[in-house]
């Protein structure tokens, strides 16, 4: 059964947007402060607000060149995001050594409330940024992009223009490299069972 998407359709937008420019700003609407929260936790407040900005900028210019049969942009989004990260790839590197250094995630540091947890916390964000900051940068893209960006591997695949199978390996090969150097303690890393996508 093929026809036109359903209005509220990414895909609509996107088509909509080859002759009325300012629908775009719809997929900026909806997805704007999932991409800046990512990009945040990679690089920094400053840098996402750049990030941000300069994704929808891609996705703006090359949208006539947007798969309209994906109903869904959020993996074409992310993924222009981690090839503009890929790009700050050293600031990353050392946003990661200053977590192992002092322990402190500036953007998850909020979230810690009590005082004994915040203490074990940053103990653990410690070894997770130096661990994050030894992954080659496809492994560290893809473990991030399940991890903080929350996409199932189909949206990694689509997202890194790879392999549903190479993305299970990275993130195996990964979740070993930060498991080992948390100590190979379970509970600083989850690993959940991918859930299939309707979708």
């Amino acid at each position: 059964m093929t026809g036109p998407p359903p209005p509220d359709d990414d895909a609509a937008v996107v088509a909509q947007s080859w002759e009325r420019p300012e629908i775009f700003a719809r997929l900026y609407d909806r997805y704007a402060p999932d991409i800046h929260r990512y990009a945040a936790r990679r690089l920094g407040d400053g840098a996402a607000d750049d990030i941000t900005a300069e994704t929808f900028l891609v996705a703006f210019r090359s949208r006539h060149r947007y798969d309209v049969s994906r109903p869904h942009a959020r993996p074409w989004l992310y993924g222009i995001a981690a090839n503009l990260i890929g790009k700050h790839r050293r600031k990353e590197v050392r946003a990661l050594r200053a977590l192992e250094r002092t322990g402190i995630d500036p953007v998850a540091e909020s979230w810690v409330d009590r005082a004994d947890s915040r203490v074990t916390a940053e103990a653990a964000q410690a070894a997770l940024g130096g661990a994050l900051a030894r992954l080659s940068a496809g492994d560290r893209h893809v473990l991030l992009l399940v991890a903080w960006a929350d996409l199932s591997y189909q949206e990694v695949a689509e997202a890194l223009g790879i392999p549903v199978g190479t993305v299970r390996s990275r993130l195996s090969r990964a979740r070993r490299s930060v498991r080992a150097a948390l100590g190979g303690d379970p509970t600083l890393v989850n690993e959940p069972t991918e859930v299939a996508n309707s979708g």
